[in-house]
């Protein structure tokens, strides 16, 4: 008789970061639709509102991403910012420090997401992994012989 089996038997301690382009994907059309919401409700005239909701965007996006996914989505979320968020919309310019200042924020907050969903996912491995020693282990329940 044929028994089927999963190749992937066990549990996966760490899930997998999605793939580098579907979040680069979201990054472009998160950006895009942010950034259209915001200069329908508010206007051009505020882009530190503008910054703020695209590093939530990156921070979230960050939260499902690889480490090398971070400067990419931090230049797709400023490109938006600096192309449509600021006037004259549609011209990208270049102010030194005001530009230079926002990429750091866009790519801050898409690394600390990152390295959170990181730091939770390994908690709650190493939550798991214990457990298992302990259940595994005869004694008293605490896993100390």
């Amino acid at each position: 008789m044929i028994e089927w089996v999963s190749i992937g038997t066990g549990a996966r301690p760490v899930p997998q970061p999605v793939a580098t382009p579907l979040v680069w994907a979201g990054a472009f059309g998160g950006a895009l639709l942010l950034v259209a919401l915001l200069n329908a409700l508010v206007g051009t005239d505020r882009p530190s509102l503008a910054l703020a909701g695209l590093s939530l965007l990156a921070a979230l996006l960050g939260l499902c991403a690889r480490f090398t996914a971070a400067p990419g989505t931090a230049v797709l979320c400023w490109l938006f910012l600096n192309g449509f968020a600021i006037p004259p919309a549609g011209t990208l310019t270049w102010a030194g420090h005001r530009d230079t200042f926002w990429l750091a924020c866009l790519l801050a907050a898409a690394l600390v997401g990152t390295a959170l969903a990181r730091l939770v996912h390994a908690r709650a491995a190493y939550r798991r992994i214990t457990e298992g020693v302990a259940a595994a282990e005869p004694g008293d329940g605490r896993g100390y012989s």
